[in-house]
Order: C-alpha cells, then sequence, then structure tokens
C-alpha cells in the first residue's frame, strides 16, 4: 500500500461527513470533479474502495465506515491539541460553525454576529440555516440553535434569551372577507398557511389556556417549509399565519397585520445554544458562550 497523507485522510472524512461530493468540495474549496479524482487516487492508494457512488448517492462501504470509525475520533484529538495552542494567544481564533432554523438565525444569531466578531476578529463565524434537526458532531458542526423543548437530552444547552410566543396574525383585508376566529377550533375553516417540517410533518397550530392544551389541523391555500417565510403572504391576505411574535411585531404595531386568539398563546421555552459535551470546548466556541452569558 502507498503512502497516505493526512491531507487525505481529511479530505475522506469530509466526504464521509456530507456524503455528497458537491456539498464537500464547497467544504474543501475545490470542485466536485477534482475532488471526486482525489478520491480514485486515494482509494487506488489504498487498493480498497471506500464509498459506492452512483450519480444520485454516496454511501459508505463496509471497509469506509471502518476507516471512519477509527479515523473521526484520532482526528478529534489532533483538534483539540491544536485547540490547546489558543490558550496561548491574545485572542481566540479559528472556525465557529452552527447549525440553526432560518428564523432562529434571525432572531437570536444575526444579531450578537456583528458585535462577537467585533470583538473576535480572528475567529471566522459560520452560519448554515436547515430547520431539520442533524447530527451535530457528524455534519462538522461545532454548535446549533434550536427551541428548548427540542433540544437532546445529551447536550449542553443555554438560553439565548426570554421566553417565546407564537401568534396566529391576519391583514385586515384578510379581516374584511373572513371572520375573526373566537376559538382555536375555528381556525380550521378558514384560509391558513401551513407549515411542513424537513421531516414532512406538517405542524398543528398549538394552544393553550388555562390549563387547556389544544392541537388543531390547519388546512390552506398555500404550505411553506419556512416560517419566515408566512409573513409576506399574511400581509397579502392569503391566509391566516401562526409565527413568532416578534417576527410579526412590527406589522402588528403598524396596523398591516391583526393579532387573534392571543389569550390562546402561551410563552413556551425560548431558542438555545446547544453543544456536544466533550472532553475540550473550541476555543472561538468557548468565546462565543461567554459572549451569549454576558450580552443575552
Amino acid at each position: 500500500m502507498k503512502p497516505t497523507s493526512t491531507a487525505d485522510l481529511s479530505l475522506f472524512l469530509c466526504i464521509a461527513r456530507h456524503l455528497n461530493l458537491s456539498r464537500a468540495a464547497v467544504e474543501l474549496g475545490l470542485t466536485p470533479s477534482a475532488l471526486s479524482h482525489a478520491l480514485r487516487q486515494l482509494e487506488a492508494r489504498l487498493d480498497v474502495r471506500l464509498f459506492n457512488r452512483t450519480t444520485r448517492s454516496v454511501a459508505l462501504t463496509e471497509a469506509g465506515e471502518r476507516l471512519h470509525a477509527r479515523l473521526q475520533p484520532a482526528f478529534r484529538d489532533i483538534a483539540d491539541a491544536l485547540e490547546d495552542l489558543n490558550s496561548f494567544r491574545d485572542k481566540p481564533s479559528g472556525n465557529l460553525r452552527i447549525t440553526a432554523g432560518r428564523a432562529a438565525a434571525e432572531l437570536a444569531l444575526l444579531p450578537l454576529a456583528n458585535r462577537f466578531l467585533t470583538a473576535y476578529p480572528d475567529v471566522r463565524l459560520e452560519i448554515v440555516s436547515d430547520d431539520a434537526l442533524v447530527d451535530m458532531v457528524g455534519a462538522g458542526f461545532d454548535a446549533g440553535v434550536r427551541l428548548g423543548e427540542r433540544l437532546q437530552a445529551d447536550m449542553v444547552s443555554l438560553s439565548l434569551g426570554p421566553y417565546l410566543r407564537s401568534v396566529v396574525v391576519g391583514s385586515p383585508a384578510f379581516f374584511e372577507r373572513h371572520p375573526m376566529p373566537q376559538h382555536p377550533q375555528d381556525v380550521k375553516g378558514l384560509p391558513c398557511i401551513g407549515h411542513r417540517f424537513p421531516s414532512g410533518t406538517l405542524y398543528r397550530w398549538e394552544f393553550e389556556r388555562g390549563g387547556i392544551r389544544l392541537e388543531v389541523d390547519v388546512q390552506g391555500p398555500l404550505i411553506l417549509g419556512d416560517v419566515s417565510l408566512m409573513l409576506a403572504p399574511a400581509l397579502q391576505g392569503l391566509g391566516l399565519a401562526y409565527v413568532f411574535e416578534d417576527m410579526a411585531k412590527p406589522y402588528l404595531e403598524s396596523g398591516q397585520l391583526q393579532q387573534v386568539l392571543g389569550d390562546w398563546c402561551q410563552y413556551y421555552p425560548g431558542l438555545h445554544l446547544y453543544y456536544p459535551s466533550r472532553r475540550q470546548v473550541p476555543a472561538a466556541l468557548k468565546a462565543f458562550i461567554e459572549f451569549v452569558r454576558e450580552h443575552r
């Protein structure tokens, strides 16, 4: 077997993390064709096939899975060793990758990003917007932001702010054509803008009052996969929308939207920064955690 460099193995781990040559190529700064060529060369040197590849999918072979299982902790130890050097610098440096839903990024992360990067100019922050729950370690993220009620039990978490509230809103033009609902069940008879999770499940609107909890299946002309996209069609009068109150606040104050069923819309655990418990937290993440504690 011909010698193999750590750069080749890093390339292998990147492909194994994404199981997608195009996404891995973007992270590595290569073209997909160059990455595919490099992978073929690596497999030729090792004289073993690491991935099964078709035009639509990439999957680890049994040999690839075994190599991945052995390399991943070893490269994590190397990364931790390099992180130790950050303690000798005046300020942390390096990459910080955070996964967050689009609404979470808009409401919590982006307001912090400018101040954090001003305080830590040697840190490169990458925010990847994805409403799906991802395997953080496997996907190469340092941390994530999700609602407190959706966090995995084995994660360390830190609140990013107060409890949140979702509200039902509609435009004045909408209520000229349709009655205002007086009870959560009334929305069943009205056009609503639906939300489908990445898993494929349609979100059931949640209500609570006086200890009574209701989940309502809504119907309507439009279904979206992103909560932050619901305001535009609601402003146009297409249907009722169920959105974060903070997102709708400017339009409620201007009168472009009106809120209904306010006494049924209760507060719930807000957004949390979460990260895996590790022997050593990367310096850039440690700095971000301390920054959040000081500025939330």
